[in-house]
């Protein structure tokens, strides 16, 4: 491809987009460029302060159960109060609570705050999501899911490979950082940020309004977050597996950063062309390859014993999820009605969270009892389920739900963006 082509690319990739998507593409970005927490959690605790696999297991487990009591909570909360609030008390929340973590030793004290943080941090996705579903065309929101989640990677391959050096010399340094780039995100949110909950177009409108009953008896959706749990309980793994594998390989924290590094990189090279390539393909093939990668793409690991050979492995699974995210996310939105997007998005963060407090426990019980293999095995196995679910449940979704069209017809109901 020639350079002329590869600048109109660029320009048809940004085009179109509002403002206020990109305040929130800033705001991802800056988060992410701060990033610290989740990635290291399981090396600070280990070689840093000296707890087993299984107790750093249990930190993250509780991290990831922060995650499971704010998802729901904060889709409904996006939903009532709005996007715009939801964001600002999550961040100024997150700020102050991995500011904490920094500070505090005790065993009960760490395992009390890694719960806040988690509790925290995970309640801004589903009002982020929303709120991107609110103020981009229904035509260009798999692009701009994809430009999102592009920053979100340009920002870990950057945090990714300073934190490893920053870890060397200071761990709390670290979460010092993460707590001052957060504040930052709000203190944008705050100043740049409109609010976009849709607005109820007639009072006869509050008699459809959607509750998590509504949630919960969508089959459709459900399954899709079934599978959506089977898949993030795979990509835990590295950030909890890979790093207490490599621990245990005799690999350093700067090491692991590197490895993992390669998975921000080839997402921030690869997600806009590969998301292009894949905007019109079949979701069922796409969902299903995807499953297949990354399941035995983490499998790989289980042969891997150098910082090489581990980033080759980081480049099969990484595959698989340049090609999962927009495929998925887009599908949510699309089974989402507009009046109910942060109660869907919700329950949709709630499978990852789910995966966050369940993924921890598997993986240091796993590698301490029966060693880091089986769990790489476990993934492979773990990934054919996800693809065989994909492929019965995509065979049984009616065409027009799984190819664009949206339950609330968006020419009636798309909301304008109000006033802060």
């Amino acid at each position: 491809m020639s350079v002329a082509a590869l600048r109109r690319a660029a320009r048809e990739t940004v085009s179109g987009l509002p403002r206020e998507f990109w305040w929130l593409w800033t705001s991802t970005l800056v988060n992410r460029l701060g990033a610290f927490v989740a990635t290291f959690m399981a090396l600070y605790l280990t070689l840093d302060r000296g707890y087993s696999a299984s107790y750093a297991g249990l930190v993250a487990a509780l991290y990831g159960l922060g995650g499971v009591v704010s998802s729901v909570a904060a889709g409904v909360m996006a939903d009532r109060l709005g996007r715009r609030p939801t964001l600002l008390v999550a961040q100024t929340g997150t700020a102050f609570s991995v500011a904490l973590l920094g500070f505090v030793h005790d065993p009960v004290a760490i395992a009390a705050t890694a719960f806040l943080v988690g509790m925290a941090s995970n309640a801004s996705r589903p009002a982020v999501q929303a709120m991107m579903a609110d103020i981009v065309r229904p035509e260009d929101r798999v692009r701009a899911f994809s430009l999102n989640y592009w920053a979100i990677n340009l920002g870990f391959a950057v945090s990714s490979m300073a934190a490893g050096f920053i870890a060397e010399v200071s761990y709390l340094a670290g979460f010092l950082v993460e707590a001052g780039m957060t504040a930052v995100c709000a203190v944008v949110v705050f100043l740049k940020l409109p609010e976009s909950r849709p607005a109820q177009r007639r009072a006869a409108d509050k008699a459809d309004d959607v509750s998590l009953g509504t949630v919960l008896r969508d089959g459709r959706f459900m399954g899709v977050v079934g599978l959506s749990f089977l898949i993030a309980l795979i990509f835990q793994q590295g950030a909890i597996g890979l790093p207490l594998a490599m621990g245990e390989a005799g690999l350093t924290a700067a090491d692991y950063g590197m490895a993992i590094a390669v998975n921000g990189v080839l997402i921030v090279a690869l997600q806009i062309p590969v998301t292009r390539f894949i905007e019109r393909r079949d979701p069922k093939l796409l969902l299903v390859v995807s499953s297949l990668l990354a399941g035995y793409g983490f499998g790989l690991t289980a042969f891997a014993g150098s910082v090489g050979v581990f980033a080759l492995t980081v480049c099969v699974w990484t595959l698989a999820e340049i090609v999962n995210a927009p495929t998925q996310t887009g599908l949510v939105v699309r089974l989402s009605p507009v009046h109910g997007r942060g109660r869907y998005q919700g329950m949709y963060s709630l499978s990852w969270a789910v995966a966050s407090l369940i993924a921890p426990l598997m993986s240091g019980v796993v590698i301490d009892r029966f060693g880091a293999e089986w769990l790489w095995g476990l993934c492979a196995v773990v990934g054919t389920v996800a693809a065989i679910g994909y492929a019965t449940l995509m065979r049984r979704l009616p065409a027009e739900e799984h190819s664009g069209a949206s339950r609330t017809p968006e020419s009636s109901t798309e909301p304008e963006v109000s006033p802060a």
